[in-house]
């Protein structure tokens, strides 16, 4: 269990900042056009 502790502590240090940014426009508008293309597929 310390792992797991010492692994959550170590993940969020690194990346709580970056999870904290907003999604680039560009790339909000490339995954919503996958989407579609992906819903007419199916």
């Amino acid at each position: 269990m310390a792992f797991d502790r010492w692994l959550k502590k170590e993940l969020s240090r690194l990346y709580d900042a970056t999870l904290s940014e907003p999604v680039p426009e560009e790339l909000t508008r490339l995954l919503e056009a996958t989407a579609r293309k992906e819903s007419r597929k199916a």
